[in-house]
């Protein structure tokens, strides 16, 4: 399975991504990553240039500073979360993060992505996340946690995308009982997809086994569910993504990173070595 994967992504992945790959699977360098990232990095200290595929363009923006993070997440390097934390505290002031913010109007991005500027539980909740499991203390991240803890009690229902935002925040959040409270209660909520067809599987919410979405599902419900993550993969060794490639050169984007990010998933949960 990882040497189909591997072939897929020499042929197809970005720098970013056959680094990723490299250090997760082949004793690769974890500065080669950092490096690889860096190379999206705006003089603001926020990123752009399509780091995140469905946001094209230059300019600096919340999708891919969030995937900047997770990133160094990935190779545990917290010291280059600085520049992102200064972007953040210029431009989300409040601690709230939008989806898409105003500067990218004129460069291409997906259409379900909107360029208003509004904050929301959405990014914000998983850039708080990813800045947490850092390790990262902050005083614009304690706004941003005040944020999430805001939204979260508010929620009556919600869709599949915040619902897996507020769980990332929950996971790593300091404040444990609350945090066990809070799953307990979104486990409960009513979930619209923004189409009738649109959810999330069951890893897509616990991502590892010690995370508090895994508790919403049987043990029968998960295993069926790695079983067909395991049987994704692709004849051609890649894996694919859940939503549609709203340009041409973002499916073998995407599809690689679903591809690390399903043999990552398959590892933590003990299917692979």
């Amino acid at each position: 399975m990882i040497e189909r994967a591997r072939n897929f992504i020499w042929h197809n992945a970005r720098t970013l991504e056959q680094r990723w790959f490299e250090h997760a699977f082949d004793g690769g360098s974890a500065n080669a990553v950092v490096q690889a990232v860096l190379a999206y990095r705006n003089d603001d200290g926020g990123y752009g240039h399509a780091l995140e595929p469905d946001h094209r363009g230059p300019t600096s923006q919340p999708l891919h500073a969030l995937r900047a993070l997770q990133m160094f997440g990935e190779v545990n390097a917290p010291e280059h979360a600085e520049s992102i934390l200064t972007w953040l505290r210029n431009t989300c002031p409040d601690g709230s993060v939008p989806f898409g913010m105003s500067t990218s109007k004129g460069h291409p991005m997906a259409p379900w992505i909107a360029a208003d500027d509004q904050g929301g539980l959405l990014l914000t909740a998983q850039i708080a996340a990813a800045l947490l499991a850092l390790g990262i203390t902050d005083p614009w991240l304690d706004k941003a946690t005040a944020y999430c803890w805001q939204e979260i009690d508010k929620l009556e229902k919600t869709h599949p995308y915040e619902l897996r935002a507020a769980v990332m925040f929950l996971d790593e959040v300091g404040d444990r009982k609350r945090a066990e409270l809070a799953a307990e209660k979104l486990r409960h909520l009513q979930v619209e997809g923004y189409e009738d067809d649109e959810g999330m599987a069951p890893h897509h919410y616990a991502e590892k086994p010690t995370g508090l979405a895994r508790a919403w599902f049987t043990d029968d419900e998960f295993s069926k569910d790695l079983d067909e993550l395991q049987n994704g993969q692709q004849e051609d060794g890649g894996w694919n993504f859940g939503f549609p490639a709203f340009t041409p050169v973002v499916n073998f984007e995407w599809r690689s990173i679903a591809t690390v990010d399903a043999l990552l998933t398959l590892r933590r949960y003990g299917r692979i070595s």
